[in-house]
């Protein structure tokens, strides 16, 4: 649940000058970052029939947000003027892939397993692709088309268990479908930047955490719910996107970006460790269908793209 939009300007930086032990340094705090990003999905689950989903996203995030803000307090000006500048797109960005995104994950996470979530997450960059090119008319070569197919056909065989006739019967588990939303939402989104990202997603969360409050859903602050929100918001929250921005200047935008795949094993570890959650073969299954997509559209680029390097 981290940002996949950090630095991309420096994105030449880990390609150029990034070696040795620094390369290893890198990657260490890349690999670190989503370690602690796949510990949130388990902390949700844990807390899944304690904590109302909305209240998780916007604690964590108005914590998060306060603990990062002292760090850019020399950024103030810049912040002040960039949000005088562009406050709409700012909430937008904000609010779709730091607030509606989790929110619906830990909304799925009340009905789907942990491990489940971990793999459909792995989508967010074919999905991303596919919408750069229905938004942003970038091109996509038949090896993308092909890849995107089967990723897509493996998120389908998870979601129905392997078994064709859940399908037919419809007979699908809500939670699964909400995260893929969220993953959905996550593709259509440096530090100064992420901090007012951080506030407009703690605006966007607030009147979902109001609309529980209501409905008397109430949190369980006991020692389990407070561990999961201290967890959520701090190594998970503030601590995890700091080493993911630290990780994009060190690396580049492109290589911090391959490492979300390890987030997916990340989960699956975890989640047999502490909640005791079993792989099962339609897991095994799908993430096949996803790795194969990911290799022909990470592999196989588009021809123009191959051309316009050569050039």
């Amino acid at each position: 649940m981290a940002m996949n939009v950090l630095a991309v300007h420096r994105d030449t930086v880990g390609t150029e000058q990034v070696a040795g032990n620094s390369l290893a340094a890198a990657y260490s705090v890349g690999v670190l970052c989503w370690l602690l990003s796949a510990g949130v999905y388990i902390a949700a689950k844990w807390v899944s029939t304690e904590m109302p989903p909305w209240a998780l996203c916007f604690w964590r995030v108005l914590i998060a947000f306060a603990i990062l803000m002292p760090i850019v307090r020399r950024h103030f000006a810049d912040m002040v003027a960039l949000v005088r500048a562009r406050a709409l797109e700012l909430l937008a960005i904000g609010g779709i892939g730091l607030a509606i995104c989790q929110g619906m994950i830990f909304v799925g996470l009340e009905h789907a397993d942990a491990t489940t979530a971990g793999i459909i997450i792995a989508l967010i960059p074919i999905i991303t692709m596919i919408l750069a090119r229905l938004m942003l008319a970038e091109p996509m070569g038949r090896w993308q088309v092909i890849g995107s197919i089967l990723a897509f056909l493996g998120i389908v065989v998870i979601i129905i268990k392997g078994s064709p006739a859940a399908l037919m019967r419809l007979d699908f588990n809500p939670g699964e479908l909400w995260i893929v939303a969220g993953a959905f939402c996550f593709s259509l989104y440096t530090v100064p930047l992420l901090v007012l990202l951080l506030g407009a997603a703690v605006l966007t969360a607030l009147p979902f955490y109001l609309f529980e409050l209501f409905s008397d859903e109430r949190s369980t602050l006991n020692g389990s719910g407070l561990i999961a929100l201290a967890y959520v918001a701090i190594p998970g929250g503030a601590v995890m996107y700091y080493l993911f921005n630290r990780s994009i200047e060190a690396l580049g935008a492109a290589r911090a970006g391959v490492l979300l795949y390890i987030q997916t094993i990340f989960i699956a570890v975890l989640a047999y460790l502490i909640l005791g959650e079993q792989l099962q073969r339609y897991h095994l299954e799908g993430a096949a269908l996803i790795i194969a997509g990911l290799l022909l559209i990470i592999l196989l680029k588009p021809k123009i793209k191959a051309e316009a390097a050569r050039a």
